[in-house]
């Protein structure tokens, strides 16, 4: 497991000290609590610290006292009417932190969403460690030649070898340069802020990143779905297991109509109107574009 003695340490006596609390617990969140989720190579995900249950989502909508007389069932209606009318607020009344450990890469397309709270490990006042992310020989793929931000094929035999062996040189050159820089026998050495600009993309970061359930949710749609990068999917996959956990009603509502639903334009609804007619529908007569249309037919094919 990706973590240093310090941390586990830490850990072990956080979970070793439980304590009486009158506010709202999760059974499914306490066994995820402090514990590390293993994620690529040398990467984790752990929940610090949260706030809320479904019950917090339910009782924000009514604005009721307390958990109220509703029933469970009238609670997971509740969060599925909340769910599929898009309405944000109840949501954003609980909250998470979470502890990631991630490669700089991915840190820079996940902090494209700016809706939480940040502390990055600081490499301006402490030392980076010799850990990168290189990638395993089933994630090694050529650029697609359909899409300009994803893979194709994969890689294999002599060529594989090859762009590994020059990510791991290239990796373990970089930081080698970048320890000499810092202290040399008999010289001063370069100053930390600036030693940093020599390393690659994939050596690894970590942060602290508090967010709250509505904005977590936008995150998941984005980042764990089938055409997100791989990288970046294999940390929201290991959340959406955690987050499952900590509001079941709210999770099971979101995978219902956001992860597993679609949303169609106003040319698509009349398209998929005019096919249950009996009408023969085209991409040239439908209105859409070439893009709409063939994420249309991949839905209604």
């Amino acid at each position: 497991m990706p973590l240093t003695p310090e941390q586990q340490a830490e850990i072990d006596e956080q979970r070793a000290q439980p304590r009486p609390t009158l506010r709202a617990v999760s059974e499914g969140m306490e066994k995820h609590l402090y514990l590390p989720h293993q994620v690529l190579d040398h990467g984790l995900v752990r929940v610090v610290d949260y706030m809320g249950d479904d019950s917090a989502i339910t009782q924000a909508a009514r604005v009721s006292y307390g958990r109220g007389t509703k029933s469970v069932s009238t609670d997971e209606g509740l969060i599925r009417y909340l769910m599929r009318h898009w309405h944000s607020t109840p949501f954003e009344m609980c909250e998470v932190k979470f502890h990631v450990k991630l490669p700089v890469f991915v840190a820079r397309q996940w902090i494209r969403h700016r809706t939480a709270n940040v502390n990055e490990y600081s490499a301006r006042y402490s030392i980076l460690d010799r850990e990168f992310y290189i990638p395993a020989p089933e994630h090694l793929s050529a650029q697609s030649s359909v899409n300009r931000q994803g893979r194709g094929e994969l890689l294999e035999g002599e060529e594989a070898a090859r762009v590994l062996d020059m990510l791991r040189d290239d990796a373990m050159r970089s930081y080698d340069h970048y320890e000499s820089m810092l202290s040399q026998e008999g010289q001063k050495g370069l100053a930390r802020e600036l030693a940093r600009m020599n390393l690659p993309a994939n050596v690894y970061t970590q942060w602290y990143w508090k967010v709250d359930l509505h904005n977590l949710f936008h995150f998941l749609r984005l980042r764990a779905d089938a055409h997100a990068q791989y990288e970046i999917r294999t940390y929201a996959d290991t959340m959406c297991g955690i987050v499952r956990d900590w509001v079941p009603f709210a999770y099971a509502a979101f995978e219902d109509y956001r992860l597993g639903g679609t949303q169609l334009s106003a040319k698509g609804i009349a398209a998929l109107k005019r096919r249950l007619a009996g009408e023969t529908v085209t991409q040239e007569n439908s209105g859409m574009s070439i893009g709409e249309w063939r994420e249309f037919e991949a839905v209604w094919s």
